[in-house]
């Protein structure tokens, strides 16, 4: 027998036993390792057939001879998420974050059932999430933050009813929350949207998340309408952050959210009232006038009044000086026309004429036993 071939058989006779001895959950692992597109350094070194118990392999932990977790972030990682991992029937958490995978997210992914946490933020995976997503009912922590997802949220999540952690910050998730969102995720402790492309009202459920705690961070989006004031009945020590975001109306100022500080709105030119120190107008009322009550008690006021009564004293002046003139032009004329009359005659005359002749004086005097006289003040 040629010696080349004879050390061929040998090979393949010797290599099958080791692949034969391995379970369908270490194939599976070396499927995930093979769809990676780097050297995967020393971290992976002894993710191999020649050990056929993947539970000694780094970033691998069991229980019960089955794979329970698949742990492996920060290390530089990229490539394309193997859908083999679905295969790993007992899993209950994966985290890769702050890698470099890419691509879109396995729908086999979602078949396993059994997941608790599923972490692959920091990456550059991208499309819409599955809509499978609804199938994994024990999920309890969901982290998608930090990569390019887009699409809407599928209404399937609301039935991952155990989810107390959901970040899907840092994406291109655009469209409205599902309804029902928070009557749903009542168990959830921490939610972070931020960063996205919500659009729509905010939902009023929200408020029913009594096991928050932290931040709810809905901030740098485009949510419209007036805030809920269903948020103020989470838990006070929350921190509400709505910045950035097309609201509108009055700020709600019950319970946590007449807690929040002012960074907590900024970013939204149409809200109103405190704690951003803006009024709210209505449409249909006058301005109020506090502005100006408060100038006259700054002393503003004495300087008004002085300058009203000017201006009354002025008019008086002119008003004044109108009748003085006008009087004196009537007497000189109607001394005139009233020439050749008796005593009786200039008086009746003069006085239907509202003018007397300082003239007339003199020859009143002859005849004062003759007229009732009315003292004038002389200045007139």
């Amino acid at each position: 027998m040629n010696p080349l071939l004879f050390l061929l058989i040998l090979l393949v006779c010797n290599r099958n036993p080791r692949l034969s001895a391995l379970n369908d959950e270490a194939l599976a692992l070396l499927s995930f390792k093979q769809s990676l597109a780097n050297d995967t350094g020393s971290y992976l070194i002894n993710w191999n057939s020649s050990d056929p118990n993947p539970c000694s392999w780094h970033g691998v932990s069991c229980r019960n001879q089955k794979v329970h977790a698949l742990i492996v972030p920060n290390i530089g990682l990229s490539g394309y998420l193997s859908p083999a991992l679905a295969n790993l029937s007992s899993i209950r958490h994966v985290n890769l974050e702050n890698n470099s995978f890419r691509g879109t997210l396995p729908t086999e992914l979602f078949g396993a059932t059994r997941l608790k946490s599923l972490v692959v933020s920091g990456n550059s995976l991208y499309g819409p999430l599955p809509s499978q997503v609804g199938n994994l009912k024990n999920l309890q922590t969901f982290d998608v933050s930090r990569n390019l997802f887009n699409g809407s949220v599928p209404s399937s999540i609301v039935q991952c009813k155990k989810l107390t952690t959901l970040v899907l910050s840092q994406n291109y998730f655009n469209g409205s929350l599902p309804e029902g969102f928070g009557n749903s995720l009542v168990s959830l402790q921490k939610l972070n949207l931020s960063y996205n492309r919500f659009d729509g009202s905010i939902p009023g459920d929200i408020g029913n998340l009594s096991n928050l705690h932290g931040t709810l961070d809905l901030s740098h989006n485009f949510f419209t309408g007036e805030i809920p004031a269903s948020l103020g009945s989470l838990p006070e020590e929350v921190y509400i952050d709505l910045s950035y975001n097309n609201l509108t109306g009055p700020i709600p100022q019950n319970g946590a959210l007449g807690n929040a500080g002012p960074t907590a709105f900024i970013g939204n030119p149409s809200l109103c009232g405190l704690p951003l120190k803006i009024p709210c107008h209505s449409s249909n009322k006058p301005f109020p006038i506090k502005p100006f009550q408060r100038s006259i008690k700054r002393g503003e006021g004495g300087r008004v009044i002085k300058t009203i009564a000017g201006v009354m004293v002025g008019l008086c002046f002119i008003g004044f000086m109108f009748s003085y003139w006008y009087k004196k032009a009537c007497v000189c004329n109607g001394v005139r026309k009233v020439t050749g009359y008796r005593l009786e005659e200039k008086l009746m005359i003069g006085r239907d004429i509202f003018c007397f002749a300082r003239r007339d004086n003199d020859t009143l005097s002859e005849n004062m036993e003759q007229c009732n006289f009315v003292p004038l003040d002389t200045e007139v």
